[in-house]
């Protein structure tokens, strides 16, 4: 008897080119349309250019024929090359690193002192991610830690996609939750004009139940992979993987390696310093883990050959998922292109407007959800929508702080899921996992989240969420 053929997942860059391809023929029917820009000026003195929600027009039609689907990706790459270039500077910084065998050296005394308790690790530091995502709004702040956390959970027992998950999902958690996220919260309530950090007491709730749903789904997939490896989609390849921990034959954990990873720590300090202090982004964050890998090949005693060698190994093993950025970033371009994105925001807003209150909220936050796969940028997603979404919150009888609310949520929980948002598949080229196989896998807690989300969102109304 013949054997089924199994169905095929198909390679995250024939989806993403299939989406771009979509969304150039969508640019044939839905009619072009823009809004005005105006300048507004927020709480902490800085000036924001953001939607005149009074001013929406309709621009002559221009729809992306073949040579602009074409040539999108190709762009995106360009529009994306900071965020790829980051990739390819942390990956290969990384691989400077691990070839110290520092790194394998402190993980291997980790080991040895979590040994039989490894599942109390998971809660510790998803906690303190998702409460760097609550704060600081910390995303791309995270993506060095993936590395270690991947060969930390392997070397316990677990497998890759749980070391990657306690880095992504306790920041995105904290993240979707946020309580005091600047770039978010902030961002959102400066715009619609509400007091900032409003609403602090009920957005903890909205916190702790986010991070526990995080946890108990991280925690609960841990204990299955722990009990049988096999049955993780991550087997095969974490097998293969060359940066794996070999339990019985460390290496020394000497003088030498206790201050490769001083310098380490060190680097990531001066980045939460400097992100916080001087607002780094990806040139400054690249330039101090490059910085970083110059001084560590220095102590391992690596040589200037060894160095560029371990360097280049590292951002091979990271290629293909940074160039997957810049396949999703054509989506955008094409969006761009054919003037639909500001169409797709009138008609939303339109369609809500006809809506009872309480069924009002409730699509704020799903066009909101909807948005974030469009614009995956927290504070672009704001400047874009809470212009339109507040006034009309006002018309229909929802609350302001509901509307921030359903943007918080919305904007937030799928970023660690959207093929489209940079930082995530960063994350993911740094831990070398396909993106077919994340998503599948954390499919069911981002409609937890989105459940949690749409509840909230709910009673929001029922309570009149405010100040106003």
């Amino acid at each position: 008897m013949e054997e089924k053929k199994k169905l095929k997942v198909p390679h995250v860059y024939v989806l993403l080119i299939a989406i771009i391809l979509v969304c150039s023929a969508l640019t044939y029917i839905i009619p072009a349309g823009n809004y005005d820009m105006m300048t507004i000026q927020t709480e902490d003195g800085t000036s924001r250019e953001v939607v005149d929600p009074s001013t929406y027009h309709s621009t002559e039609s221009s729809p992306v024929n073949v040579m602009g689907f074409l040539t999108s990706i190709p762009r995106g790459m360009n529009e994306a090359a900071g965020i790829i270039f980051f990739i390819f500077i942390v990956g290969g910084s990384f691989g400077v690193l691990q070839d110290t065998g520092a790194i394998e050296a402190g993980l291997g005394r980790l080991t040895r002192i979590f040994s039989g308790k490894e599942t109390l690790l998971i809660p510790v530091i998803m906690a303190a991610f998702a409460f760097g995502g609550a704060v600081i709004g910390m995303a791309e702040e995270t993506l060095p830690f993936i590395p270690i956390m991947v060969s930390l959970c392997i070397a316990l027992g677990f497998d890759s996609i749980t070391g990657t998950a306690m880095v992504l999902m306790g920041a995105g958690a904290g993240f979707a939750g946020a309580f005091m996220n600047p770039f978010t919260v902030g961002v959102a309530q400066g715009i619609a004009e509400l007091p900032l950090f409003s609403g602090l007491q009920f957005r903890l709730v909205v916190f702790v139940v986010m991070v526990g749903i995080a946890i108990t789904f991280v925690m609960r997939y841990a204990s299955k992979i722990k009990k049988n490896p096999q049955l993780s989609s991550m087997y095969e390849i974490d097998r293969q993987r060359e940066d794996n921990l070999d339990l019985d034959n460390l290496h020394e954990f000497g003088g030498r390696e206790k201050l490769i990873l001083l310098v380490f720590v060190a680097s990531i300090a001066l980045l939460i310093y400097g992100v916080i202090k001087y607002e780094w982004y990806f040139n400054e964050i690249s330039a101090l883990f490059l910085g970083m890998a110059i001084i560590v090949a220095l102590i391992g005693k690596l040589g200037l050959n060894g160095f560029a060698e371990s360097l280049g190994k590292g951002m091979a093993g990271v290629a293909a998922g940074a160039l997957i950025v810049g396949f999703a970033r054509g989506i955008l371009v094409v969006l761009t292109d054919g003037n639909i994105i500001h169409t797709i925001l009138y008609s939303s807003a339109s369609l809500l407007s006809t809506l009872p209150s309480a069924v009002t909220a409730v699509g704020m936050y799903i066009f909101q959800c909807l948005l974030n796969f469009i614009i995956p940028s927290g504070s672009g997603q704001a400047a874009v929508s809470i212009p339109i979404m507040a006034p009309l919150s006002d018309i229909v009888g929802v609350t302001r702080q509901t509307a921030v609310l359903a943007f918080q949520l919305g904007d937030g929980i799928s970023n660690i899921f959207t093929p489209t948002s940079g930082y995530f598949m960063a994350g993911l080229a740094l831990a070398k996992i396909p993106w077919t196989k994340w998503a599948k896998w954390i499919l069911p807690a981002i409609m937890l989240w989105y459940l949690a989300g749409a509840i909230f969102v709910i009673i929001a109304q029922m309570i009149h969420f405010g100040p106003f």
